[in-house]
């Protein structure tokens, strides 16, 4: 007995004649002079089974080629994707999205209910003007603000996804194309992962996705940002910044906050420093925006700053009182200094001794001969050197006082000597005949 066909198959008024497709940035590519071919009504959706408009392009050099996937009421519906079937807005999964939303949108999956849906859901398409705005259970929910859709929301293109399928003779070994085939040549994923079995209805109506799965697994795991313990610290790290990021750029986003005090550029490794006059704004800041912040399409790498450290306490010794410092191994014991001593003062009306300034002690480092534990030394014994030839002594009856250190006599050097270096006549003496 032949099955019969749904009211879709035979009723053209319902059939699909679009002009342009619903894509998103991944898929359309980076090639703004991007080529398509489109074939009216070329197949059935993969979800309600009416016929579309198919749209065939290539998104870039080296990529595979892409087509439409479902029709754009059922791409209107979810608010995803015609060949991807992810987010418009944030690029993830219809499970991670109906889940960070609250979303129960229980579709019907009866060929006669699907039917019937889909007619209700182009009414109310017709009712918006046109606009590509979604409808059902995502109708007033798809632009609500969520920390798990902004920290999962993926705000860059990923044109790897776009990668030409593994050869399948190249894993056998038999592919003789070489460079010229299509396909790429890579080892294959392990088939045993979740990643390598993924259905397209599973993905639209949100259930069973392994890539949602694990990017839910992901945010539940995602590490807290940690506010430092010492409480002067107000400034924040901003990293991953795009290039002709300004300070009002910053100022824009983050003044919602607190006051801020001031705002450091470092445009070489493209971050910032972010300083709030209070420690208040600084953390409710770093809670809001940790893993969230967007500045001109780039998603913000937010963290504290580092801490100043504190000075170290230098304790001091001090005669009754205060910790006492460790000595150093390998020099002679007793206190730096040795004993106070007496100031030691020149002759009576003349200059003080060389070297030394009036009042006040000689340097005695590192605790030599002196100190309180070290004897005396005994006083070294001075023998008197008679001056060289052509200078005259002292004046006589100049004896010093004991204790004071006459000032040093002047240097004679050799070549001074006027009886050397032939200065004087040399008289040669004659052998006597």
């Amino acid at each position: 007995m032949a099955s019969s066909k749904g009211a879709n198959t035979y009723n053209r008024q319902n059939w699909e004649n679009a002009e342009f497709p619903i894509l998103c940035q991944t898929c359309l590519g980076d090639n703004p002079y991007i080529r398509m071919t489109k074939e009216k009504f070329g197949r059935e959706c993969k979800i309600c089974n009416r016929p579309f408009t198919i749209f065939r392009w290539c998104p870039g050099r080296g990529m595979r080629f892409k087509k439409t996937e479902v029709c754009q009421t059922c791409s209107k519906m979810k608010n995803v994707c015609q060949t991807c079937l992810l987010d418009l807005e944030y690029g993830l999964p219809v499970q991670v999205r109906d889940h960070a939303l609250n979303i129960k949108d229980d579709m019907p999956k009866s060929d006669v209910n699907k039917e019937y849906y889909t007619q209700n859901m182009e009414r109310q398409l017709e009712d918006a003007d046109g606009d590509n705005k979604a409808v059902g259970a995502l109708a007033g929910k798809a632009n609500a603000p969520s920390d798990t859709l902004m920290k999962l929301a993926r705000t860059t293109p990923y044109y790897k996804r776009n990668r030409p399928h593994i050869c399948s003779f190249w894993v056998k070994g038999e592919c003789k194309r070489g460079e010229e085939c299509p396909y790429r040549h890579d080892r294959p994923t392990d088939p045993d992962d979740p990643l390598a079995e993924q259905n397209l209805k599973d993905r639209f109506y949100g259930i069973n996705d392994p890539v949602a799965d694990k990017l839910l697994r992901r945010a539940a795991d995602a590490p807290a940002l940690r506010a430092p313990d010492d409480a002067t610290v107000t400034t924040l790290y901003l990293g991953n910044l795009e290039t002709g990021t300004t300070p009002e750029h910053i100022r824009d986003l983050f003044y919602q906050y607190g006051e801020i005090r001031g705002i450091t550029m470092v445009p070489k490794t493209q971050c910032a420093f972010l300083q709030y006059t209070t420690r208040k704004g600084a953390e409710l800041a770093a809670e809001k925006s940790f893993g969230k912040a967007t500045i001109l399409g780039r998603r913000v790498t937010v963290n504290w700053g580092k801490s100043a450290g504190k000075p170290e306490k230098v304790e001091s010794v001090e005669e009754g009182g205060g910790s006492k410092l460790q000595p150093v191994p390998g020099l002679p014991g007793g206190p730096i200094g040795g004993p106070p001593m007496g100031p030691i003062v020149g002759p009576p009306g003349g200059p003080p001794p060389i070297g030394r300034h009036p009042g006040f002690p000689p340097p005695n480092y590192f605790g030599l001969m002196g100190g309180p534990s070290h004897p005396a030394m005994p006083p070294a014994m001075m023998f008197r050197i008679p001056p060289p030839p052509g200078l005259a002594p002292g004046p006589p009856g100049f004896n010093p006082a004991p204790g004071i250190v006459p000032p040093p006599p002047a240097i004679h050097y050799p070549s001074q000597d006027p009886h050397r270096m032939g200065s004087t006549s040399r008289t040669e003496s004659t052998p006597d005949d």
